[in-house]
């Protein structure tokens, strides 16, 4: 039981060290570094508010549990502990299983769970598809 206080204390220096990456990443400059920075936290509330939600197909949901999986897993095909490229493999996964999720989940589902920036689910899902407009002539209008 001597590896339990250890335990514990690596425990708090992994959890101290993500506050401390998540209070420098808030003080980036805005660009692409701000912006992946900020990806994979918008992408985890989102993902653990589309797991809840009913629109989304069981499919889906798989996919999203499968790419929690992968971001959680000590087993990275790129080392987390490399300067800039290290998560880059998470972030990768979960654009893949977001954008899976996206043609399965009505879009409005998903604009609901996205916490970020509108313009990062935009690059990541597309453009919103506008509304079609409607032509009917106004009350006042003549019609030929």
């Amino acid at each position: 039981m001597r590896w339990v206080p250890l335990l514990l204390l690596g425990l708090g220096v992994v959890l101290a060290s993500w506050v401390v990456l998540m209070v420098l990443a808030m003080r980036l400059p805005p660009g692409l570094a701000k912006d992946l920075a900020t990806f994979l936290p918008a992408c985890a509330t989102a993902l653990r508010r589309l797991r809840k939600d009913p629109r989304v197909p069981r499919s889906a949901k798989i996919a999203v549990a499968i790419a929690a999986v992968w971001v959680i897993s000590p087993i990275d095909l790129i080392p987390e502990f490399l300067p800039v490229i290290g998560p880059l493999d998470d972030v990768v996964v979960v654009a893949l299983a977001l954008r899976f999720a996206s043609r399965r989940v009505p879009r409005e589902a998903i604009e609901e769970a996205w916490p970020g920036e509108r313009r990062l689910l935009d690059r990541l899902l597309g453009p919103a598809a506008s509304p079609p407009t409607d032509q009917k002539p106004h009350s006042g209008d003549r019609v030929a």
